[in-house]
């Protein structure tokens, strides 16, 4: 019976829990220039000492157009390296292993004079008009991915995240409902996100996990469920992908035929189909800050790691009062011993 604290590993990439502090946007770059600064470095590093097992670090884009705002953060150049070699360093010292979710938010990127998609649909009345990618510019933006990736391998991260979910680039790509191209990208949906995949993986050692994250569900009116997604899943799965990080929606204004779940661990299920139809690892996430309900996802089998997102954003020691309410032993600093 494996729970929470229960160790995981897969390939090169060990893990001393379960537990897993997924990539939350911090909208903190002081200078617009997509390097990571003291906020980005308290705010992991005070995690991996809070005793998460794997951190991912927030959505990093591939080209300054690419952000959500102008205050994310960037890989899109080796300036960016030595800030976030920092905050690997220092949560290894903590214990912690540490992710990178790689992006790119095609049309809600907010600030961009004239955002990109793969066609010219915008996100709601109220968003910039994209302007669709040329064919050629979709190759490229392929090869920044794989520019990314291998700056995120010198800087010591033991895993990559991929983001094809909640709306942005790739799920634009993979969504009929804002693909609706001509040319090979629009004729095979999944041609750019398993074109990205390949090309991140040429780049990673073989040890280490490629993640993607999906929206396994669409909120809209006429979006994509659960056998389509498990459909695109799977082909991403066959491309290289090693875990699935699953969420949903984030596509559009959400269609009064569906609405998501505000209940604990309403997108569990979509983890769990997704876990046993294509026997790969997943992480849920969603509404888990409860020890009790979180112990339970891994304990059931319905997924191999739990993301807890709001509770450790208000409690950057989760992981310890989580062990210390399940009655779990774990690694406590030696500083911080007496309060336990």
């Amino acid at each position: 019976m494996h729970d929470l604290y229960t160790p995981f590993k897969l390939k090169g990439l060990e893990l001393k829990n379960r537990i897993v502090m997924p990539p939350m946007c911090q909208y903190s770059v002081e200078q617009k220039d997509g390097i990571a600064n003291d906020w980005h470095y308290l705010h992991y590093v005070s995690r991996a000492v809070g005793g998460a097992g794997f951190i991912i670090i927030e959505m990093t884009d591939v080209e300054p157009d690419g952000r959500i705002s102008d205050y994310d953060l960037g890989l899109w150049s080796d300036e960016h390296i030595p800030a976030l070699k920092r905050i690997v360093d220092a949560c290894h010292q903590y214990g912690a292993k540490v992710g990178i979710q790689i992006a790119h938010a095609g049309r809600k990127a907010e600030d961009a004079a004239v955002p990109v998609s793969a066609s010219a649909i915008a996100f709601d009345e109220k968003s910039k008009q994209p302007r669709a990618l040329e064919t050629e510019e979709v190759k490229g933006l392929v090869q920044k991915f794989r520019e990314a990736a291998a700056r995120a391998v010198k800087a010591g991260f033991d895993a990559i995240q991929i983001h094809g979910a909640h709306g942005y680039l790739i799920h634009q790509f993979h969504s009929p409902l804002t693909n609706k191209r001509t040319d090979e990208y629009g004729r095979e949906l999944t041609r750019f996100g398993r074109e990205i995949i390949e090309a991140v993986k040429a780049e990673m050692p073989e040890e280490m996990p490629l993640i993607m994250r999906i929206s396994a569900k669409e909120y809209v009116d006429g979006g994509y469920g659960l056998e389509e997604s498990l459909a695109f899943s799977k082909v991403y799965m066959e491309a290289g992908v090693d875990v699935f990080d699953v969420s949903s929606g984030g596509e559009g204004p959400v269609g009064s035929g569906s609405r998501p779940g505000t209940h604990a661990a309403y997108q569990v299920p979509l983890a769990r189909a997704i876990k046993e139809t294509l026997d790969i690892p997943v992480i849920a996430v969603g509404r888990l800050d409860d020890p009790l309900v979180a112990n339970a996802v891994v304990g059931n089998g319905d997924a191999d790691l739990v993301a807890v997102g709001r509770g450790m954003l208000r409690n950057p020691y989760w992981a310890l009062e989580a062990a210390a309410q399940l009655k779990k032993e774990t690694a406590i600093p030696k500083q911080y011993g007496m309060g336990f």
